[in-house]
């Protein structure tokens, strides 16, 4: 066993796949014995919800009922449809699963994949028996106890030998982070290698954050702290960047001695330096610590602390991408709508098939970063599913005597699964080899349908990824770099909003949280290139610093002070930048000449907001 293990295969994960497998066997044996039509399915169930902690596996399997009982709801609907016009059926499950993408596409976590189920199970309800419409009910029924089958299955499996999610280490790690962070603000010449460094260490943690919150309400409220006081930090970074003034020594002191305190595991110590430093703080830095040290209290406190008179907290307003969920909506919904009416015309009798796994493979992959770099390991698991099935059918099944014999016959082929799964070469692909192989093997007895029949089922399969991998490359393309176009988009438009907003000094603080999210996740998408980690961590803080030249624009047209000519100049660039997007050098002119008309520091951050202005000029959001 030693040696099969250190020749590409990875123990740990084969003992995960290995528990899934037993599971998906023991809930495709009790769904047949409880006279389900497609116990099958209650495997491919189990292999949907297994997950390798136990908060995941309860979060996952709750989300994937709820996804289920709406999908089938709506599946059963676009059936009794279907009695009208068949082309109620098309249109209906196009929009259903189209907008069930788009939804699931502004979700996190497992919200978002109950979300894309509930489109694609409708899409298994309405497909799949479409020739007995009057048996929709049964079929409906039929799925939702299958899945629970499987749901409460993996959930007994799952609590018995699947491990806790781990808080120790992520409270480590963000602890090393706010001490190196703290440390990096107390220098007089900061790095901006380590400006780098350290906001990527940022948002890598934020994104391993969902998974650890899953499983309870303690859990959710440990991350919603760990988030805050990740997005509070971010204005250190920016301030390091944006102040040519050094901290003055009490603050230098009482940062380092923060730094020291978080690493030797004395949080007193850290909150009590953390005080230190806000009461050594003038008015403008005292924006930047405040919020830091109430996230703290918040993020090391064992219960909800009191809200106290003066504290500050920055609000949770994380980035939705708006863009591609309006692009992934439109995507899947065109694709099925056209390959549903090709179908209907020509009335291909595996046509369902394809728009089955068109409805899971333009949903349920949209939300990755690079769908296009995942299609052709999906096209090669399903093809190894459907050669798989074919194998069970026409070489193993004629050996069955019973449909309970066929129901063993099929346990071979889910126990070697986690042989997929535990290889370095086959893991990619091993998911969709355990989905499709269930898929398409229907234990009935006595056996019926004829060789080319499968082959042409299996066929219809694997076109579905084909198809989408076409979809993905050539509408709305989908890949990492228009994932960063379009949160580049998002953050400049944001900007143009704030600017246009007479009110925007009333919301300061959501605009605030909501453009720092999205610069850790600028930074996360641009990680895996050195060049634009550089270029996006630059054109993220450009954005910073004229959003907070919009907010002091807004507060000097408040001012009843001030001239009427400087009134004129600050309305005209808020004007600049509203329009920012297309016309970003004027934006700098219109700053630059604002800065003439004023002294001091806020000649000083207008005269850094032009420059940045003109930096985006050849940004990567152009």
């Amino acid at each position: 066993m030693t040696s099969l293990f250190t020749s590409g295969f990875d123990l740990g994960r084969f003992r995960f796949a290995g528990r899934t497998a037993i599971a998906a066997c023991i809930a495709v044996l009790l769904a047949w014995f409880l006279g389900l039509e497609h116990p099958q399915w209650a495997g491919m169930t189990v292999w949907a919800a297994s997950q390798p902690t136990r908060g995941q596996l309860l979060e996952k399997s709750f989300f994937r009922f709820a996804g289920t009982i709406s999908g089938t709801i709506a599946g059963i609907t676009l059936v009794l449809l279907s009695t009208y016009h068949a082309a109620f059926l098309v249109v209906g499950l196009a929009l259903w699963v189209g907008l069930c993408t788009g939804i699931g596409n502004l979700q996190r976590g497992f919200v978002a994949y109950g979300t894309i189920l509930a489109g694609y199970t409708a899409a298994m309800v309405s497909l799949l028996d479409t020739s007995h419409p009057d048996h929709v009910f049964l079929l409906g029924a039929d799925r939702l106890a299958t899945v629970l089958t499987g749901v409460v299955v993996a959930t007994i499996i799952g609590a018995l030998f699947a491990p806790v999610t781990p808080a120790s280490a992520l409270r480590g790690r963000l602890r090393v982070l706010l001490a190196d962070m703290l440390a990096h603000a107390a220098t007089a010449h900061p790095d901006r290698a380590q400006d780098r460094a350290l906001i990527a260490e940022m948002a890598a943690i934020e994104e391993s954050l969902d998974p650890h919150e899953a499983g309870s309400l303690r859990s959710r409220r440990l991350v919603r702290r760990a988030r805050a006081l990740l997005i509070a930090l971010i204005p250190l970074l920016f301030a390091r960047r944006s102040d040519t003034r050094t901290p003055g020594p009490d603050i230098s002191r009482a940062l380092e001695a923060a730094s020291k305190a978080l690493h030797a595991g004395n949080d007193t110590a850290a909150h009590a330096a953390l005080s230190q430093v806000v009461a050594a703080a003038d008015d403008i830095q005292r924006e930047r610590f405040a919020p830091l040290k109430s996230a703290f209290e918040t993020w090391n406190a064992t219960a909800e602390p009191e809200k106290t008179e003066g504290a500050q907290h920055l609000p949770m307003a994380l980035h939705r991408d708006w863009i591609g969920a309006r692009e992934a909506m439109t995507r899947a919904t065109g694709t099925i709508l056209f390959f549903g009416i090709l179908w209907l015309l020509t009335g291909w009798s595996v046509g369902p098939f394809m728009l089955l796994g068109l409805s899971i493979m333009l949903s349920i992959f949209s939300t990755m970063e690079s769908p296009v770099k995942m299609m052709p390991n999906v096209i090669t698991g399903q093809l190894a599913g459907v050669i798989g099935a074919l194998i069970c059918r026409w070489l193993v099944w004629p050996l069955a005597g019973s449909e309970f014999q066929l129901i063993l016959l099929i346990l071979p082929f889910i126990l070697f699964g986690p042989f997929l799964v535990a290889h370095r070469r086959t893991q990619m692909m091993s998911f969709d080899y355990n989905m499709v192989v269930l898929l398409l093997l229907q234990p009935h007895y006595p056996l019926t349908g004829n060789f080319l029949t499968s082959v042409e089922m299996g066929a219809a399969v694997v076109a579905a990824p084909i198809t989408a991998l076409l979809a993905y490359r050539y509408v709305y393309p989908a890949g990492l770099k228009r994932r960063l176009d379009t949160l580049l988009k998002s953050m400049i438009h944001d900007l143009a909003d704030l600017a246009a907003d007479p009110k925007a000094l009333t919301h300061r603080a959501v605009w605030q949280a909501r453009l720092y999210h999205r610069t850790l996740r600028l930074s996360r998408l641009s990680a895996r290139s050195e060049r634009a980690s550089v270029e996006a961590l630059d054109t993220g803080f450009a954005l910073l610093q004229l959003g907070h030249v919009a907010m002091r624009a807004h507060q000097i047209l408040q001012d009843g002070t001030r001239s009427e000519a400087d009134v004129s100049a600050t309305q005209a660039a808020l004007t600049a930048l509203t329009r920012i997007e297309i016309a970003p050098m004027d934006a700098e002119k219109a700053l630059s000449r604002l800065a003439q008309r004023l002294e001091g520091r806020d000649a000083e951050l207008l005269q850094r907001a032009a420059k940045a202005a003109a930096l985006l000029a050849v940004s990567p959001a152009d």
